[in-house]
């Protein structure tokens, strides 16, 4: 569904995207992990029209979308869910549903997706009228992924979704996920919370300094050594003495 070739972006004379490849497979739920500065959002922020990059190429069922306005990317079926959240504070839940689906005209079927959300999550029915910005963290970010969906994506970006969440809210919010995921919703997640990440994914890229450094089926990354002390917290004794954890490397 989504090819990445070569890919080289930034801001400015910051390149932050030094030759990014990957790909995910249509119903692939694929994590891409990696510490702070990494450029993880920069990728999703570059797939979704926000960035212009500089060379490379992103293929998206079979065309080139890269250099497309947001707005055309959204249409030919990608949604971002932007980290921080990012809703409509003084706009209220019906509000925000509706602004994701901006791209489309079949106001029925608007109304039945939300009508749909509403039973799924029945929180934001009973906080239909109220502004997003009185929403908890975890129901803000609830309706920020619902947003993303009422566009009827291909492809939904996730972006930090458990940031800044209690850890009870950080499962519920990748149970979320994980039912997406099960309904057939393809999906790449940039995610932090690395375990979390690669327990719920297919696939997994490991991103340090702009590049891919590791590649593989989830499970595997999970258990490897180098991704475990880098990324889990999980340290040699002779390490956990200086504080340090290894830089993770190709081979």
């Amino acid at each position: 569904m989504l090819v990445i070739e070569n890919l080289h972006a930034g801001y400015g004379n910051i390149e932050v995207l030094k030759g990014i490849s990957l790909e995910v497979a249509e119903g692939e739920l694929v994590s891409l992990i990696g510490a702070n500065g990494a450029g993880k959002s920069t990728l999703l922020r570059t797939l979704s029209g926000l960035i212009c990059p500089s060379s490379g190429s992103v293929t998206f069922q079979g065309e080139r979308i890269d250099g497309l306005e947001a707005e055309a990317i959204v249409s030919r079926g990608i949604s971002h869910v932007p980290e921080g959240r990012r809703i409509f504070p003084r706009s209220t839940v019906r509000v925000n549903l509706e602004m994701g689906a901006y791209t489309r005209s079949d106001q029925k079927e608007v109304e039945r997706d939300i009508q749909r959300f509403f039973g799924r999550f029945p929180i934001l029915r009973r906080r239909e009228h109220h502004f997003g910005g009185l929403l908890s963290g975890g129901e803000q970010q609830i309706l920020s992924i619902c947003r993303g969906l009422m566009a009827r994506p291909h492809l939904l970006l996730l972006d930090e979704p458990s940031m800044g969440l209690a850890p009870f809210l950080v499962n519920e919010i990748f149970e979320v996920i994980n039912e997406l995921h099960e309904e057939g919703v393809t999906i790449l997640l940039v995610e932090q919370n690395a375990k979390k990440a690669l327990e719920t994914s297919q696939r997994a890229y490991v991103l340090e300094t702009g590049r891919i450094v590791l590649s593989g089926p989830a499970s595997v990354l999970l258990n490897n050594e180098a991704v475990r002390r880098a990324y889990l917290g999980v340290r040699r004794e002779r390490e956990s003495s200086t504080g340090q954890a290894p830089t993770v490397r190709e081979g």
